[in-house]
């Protein structure tokens, strides 16, 4: 649950947005009896998949990662904190990382690189540089 947490919550908040604004358009004097009981559920069962598919999508692509990782692979991650050169890390078992809960750390490193923000480096590594 709290994996869920972690990776869906911005989406949560942004249903429970939506779900206010719709409760609020639903409920004005202009509206039809049934728009407030359809829209919620209509709302709420959208995001509902949505938020869903995101998550079975985010935790295959991390379970991924990981696998590939343990096996002694390369690993591309997002690197937020720099926006010049370098905005991406390349993380492997050689270059000292290790994988912690769903994060790699390496003391080399001000900061861990969470699984959900990583890839697969082989479809994106230039010919012979696997």
């Amino acid at each position: 649950m709290d994996r869920f947490i972690e990776l869906e919550l911005a989406y949560i908040v942004i249903m429970l947005f939506f779900l206010g604004v719709t409760a609020f358009v639903t409920t004005r004097d202009f509206m039809p009896k049934v728009a407030f009981k359809r829209g919620m559920i209509g709302v709420f069962s959208v995001f509902a998949v949505m938020i869903a598919a995101h998550y079975m999508v985010t935790t295959k692509r991390m379970n991924g990662v990981a696998e590939i990782f343990n096996e002694g692979k390369k690993v591309i991650c997002e690197n937020k904190m720099r926006r010049t050169i370098s905005q991406s890390v390349i993380i492997s078992k050689d270059l000292g990382w290790r994988l912690q809960d769903d994060y790699f750390k390496n003391p080399d490193f001000e900061r861990d690189f969470h699984t959900a923000r990583c890839v697969d480096y082989a479809p994106i590594a230039p010919k012979g540089e696997q």
